[in-house]
């Protein structure tokens, strides 16, 4: 079933009501983490790192070797464990190399992390995957990918009060999902069972049902910055397995 609606890219739209079934994530914090120590201990750390940046750090060679050729924009979301409910969300861009952009605190599923989702199973889905569309309750922040704004995307006011604002914008990570369709799209190639609606999305402090959540400004940021043009793609999963 495919969803009636109008989307533009950079200027707001209206699509028509839809069942929306996600997940959920807010804090507004925008920052890069560093690190200190002495001078020898960042010699050393200042090598990995020059090294690291011909690949995507901390990525092993199983899910490296999924990242497209074409891609210049890699937005790696790195778990604290697979049982953990903490993450950080990274933003890479490649000229030549690649450069670390932009990092910001995140959250994922309520239960980690798994390789093989289940419908409801409150734990973020572990792979490559694709970045083609983003919609949101808001009005079209400038984003670069095709942009559905919707009060369709409203979270359910049955929910928390702290909950209601996390779809205000989303960007959908391509898991089992049609590309090219407004994120809130409920067809599911691969069948229900395999659960959907997996996005990046406001945060709201704690863990979601599957989903990545990130503050308001680095949600902007992403949708200003995510270009079709150089072919994003989304690395997640806990530390350990993005290593594997």
């Amino acid at each position: 079933m495919r969803i009636a609606g109008v989307v533009r890219v950079g200027a707001a739209a209206v699509v028509s009501s839809v069942l929306l079934t996600s997940c959920g994530g807010s804090g507004d914090d925008d920052g890069d983490a560093g690190d200190g120590g002495g001078a020898r201990k960042a010699g050393r750390t200042d090598a990995r790192a020059a090294e690291g940046l011909k690949r995507i750090p901390d990525v092993g060679d199983r899910l490296q070797s999924r990242i497209p050729k074409n891609s210049r924009q890699v937005v790696a979301v790195y778990g604290a464990g697979r049982n953990s409910a903490d993450a950080t969300v990274v933003l890479y861009t490649k000229s030549a190399t690649w450069k670390k952009t932009r990092s910001w605190p995140a959250h994922n599923g309520k239960k980690g992390w798994t390789p093989n989702h289940r419908e409801n199973d409150k734990r973020s889905p572990v792979g490559v995957f694709t970045l083609s569309d983003a919609g949101g309750v808001l009005a079209d922040p400038g984003a670069r990918l095709p942009y559905t704004e919707s009060a369709a995307f409203q979270a359910p006011h049955y929910w928390p009060k702290t909950h209601w604002h996390d779809f205000d914008h989303v960007i959908a990570i391509d898991y089992n999902r049609v590309k090219g369709t407004p994120p809130n799209d409920p067809t599911r190639p691969q069948g229900q069972s395999k659960g959907g609606s997996i996005w990046l999305h406001m945060d709201h402090g704690s863990g979601t049902s599957g989903c990545v959540s990130l503050s308001k400004s680095g949600m902007r940021y992403l949708l200003r910055t995510l270009d079709p043009k150089q072919h994003p793609v989304v690395v997640m999963g806990d530390k350990a397995s993005l290593r594997g």
